[in-house]
């Protein structure tokens, strides 16, 4: 990313940063379960750096290419796997990708397009959170 983001600030609706250039792009809070469901003061405990943002007790990462990346586009289908179903965590699963979490939040919003191979490693991580699930006995 060339522009560097200066400001980063939230309000009881959206996640704002700031660029060098002066320019201001917002994501909804709604838009992110982790966020959502989050105290105001979880919300404020966040750091960033030149990628993006990143709330630790909440495990919640925004990228700031997504933050600029047009909207009106169709999402892919990674989005709205994870979308509907918050409690399978990004963060976790690009760690036992061995990937960056940023490259897959770039996937989520579709900045990036995974390959076959990348899409197949995500589905078979994610069925076998499944079936480790499955195997779970109280």
């Amino acid at each position: 990313m060339s522009v560097k983001v200066e400001k980063v600030w939230i309000d009881q609706t959206a996640v704002h940063i700031q660029t060098s250039d002066g320019k201001v792009f917002s994501e909804k809070i709604n838009d992110y379960p982790r966020l959502r469901y989050a105290t105001k003061k979880q919300r404020e405990a966040f750091t960033y750096n030149n990628i993006g943002i990143r709330w630790e007790e909440l495990d919640e990462d925004l990228s700031f290419e997504g933050f600029m990346h047009k909207k009106d586009c169709e999402k892919p289908a990674l989005y709205h796997l994870f979308k509907s179903h918050p409690e399978l965590n990004v963060s976790g699963i690009a760690r036992n990708l061995g990937i960056p979490q940023s490259v897959m939040a770039a996937y989520l919003c579709g900045i990036k397009k995974p390959s076959q191979k990348r899409l197949h490693e995500i589905e078979s991580a994610i069925h076998e959170i499944g079936e480790n699930l499955c195997s779970v006995r109280l």
